[in-house]
């Protein structure tokens, strides 16, 4: 029975250690589980920035690239160069158009009389410049207006000549006549009223153009306008037409 009570008391003496034994190696085996899952974890970390760098290394679209310097094409702005004279514009020379008109014996006297200042020393006098009979420098067309309405009452075309001097290679000399230069041509427009017709609304108009060919102005187009009017008559003598141009 001694034996039996031993052997149970030596059983259950060696009971706790036992249970010692094996609560260390769960101890140790719960640590060893503990630091391999922050391995892992650890592991994972790294991992998933080394596959964010290679990432941002190969074209990512928030990240700059980076790469061997040159590899790429680099746009350059060229500054386009300075505009240079083509040659083909001519010198503008001034001319004093009242000592001009004066002094030609085409201009009719009564033209020649209303060139008096209308204030001060301005005289009624428009000058234009540009190049319509390929002469050596631009020519000249002249307008003369009365001072009490501003109606052009003459229109001239000067073209020099070799010598320097101005000749006169065209002149209408009628109620409200005016001519300008358009892109090479000389245009006379006139303005075409009934005997009833204030001067502020004429019935109609007279645009005429001229193109220079053989020394001369030629009619190249011709169009007449007819204004409506919401008021009054339009009844009577129309103005006198756009003459043919003098030849010189």
């Amino acid at each position: 029975m001694r034996g039996l009570t031993d052997s149970g008391d030596g059983g259950a003496g060696d009971s706790p250690a036992h249970d010692g034994d094996r609560g260390g190696t769960t101890a140790r085996s719960t640590r060893l589980r503990a630091g391999v899952a922050a391995s892992g974890t650890a592991l994972a970390g790294l991992a998933a920035i080394v596959v964010f760098c290679v990432g941002c290394s190969t074209g990512g679209t928030g990240t700059r690239d980076e790469g061997p310097a040159g590899t790429q094409p680099v746009a350059q702005v060229t500054t386009p160069p300075a505009a240079t004279p083509s040659g083909t514009a001519k010198p503008a020379r001034r001319v004093d158009a009242v000592a001009l008109l004066r002094g030609d014996a085409k201009v009719s006297e009564r033209v020649k009389d209303g060139l008096k200042p209308c204030a001060g020393d301005a005289y009624p006098v428009d000058t234009s410049y540009g190049s319509m009979t390929d002469g050596p420098v631009t020519d000249v067309v002249i307008n003369v207006m009365a001072c009490s309405d501003s109606v052009g009452v003459g229109t001239y075309v000067y073209r020099q000549r070799d010598d320097g001097s101005y000749q006169n290679v065209f002149t209408a000399e009628t109620p409200a006549v005016y001519g300008t230069i358009d892109r090479g041509d000389l245009v006379v427009t006139t303005q075409v009223y009934g005997s009833k017709d204030p001067l502020a609304y004429p019935s109609g108009s007279e645009v005429v153009t001229y193109r220079w060919a053989s020394d001369r102005f030629n009619e190249h187009d011709r169009v007449h306008n007819d204004f409506n009017r919401a008021v009054g008559s339009t009844e009577g003598t129309f103005s006198e037409p756009v003459p043919e141009p003098t030849k010189s």
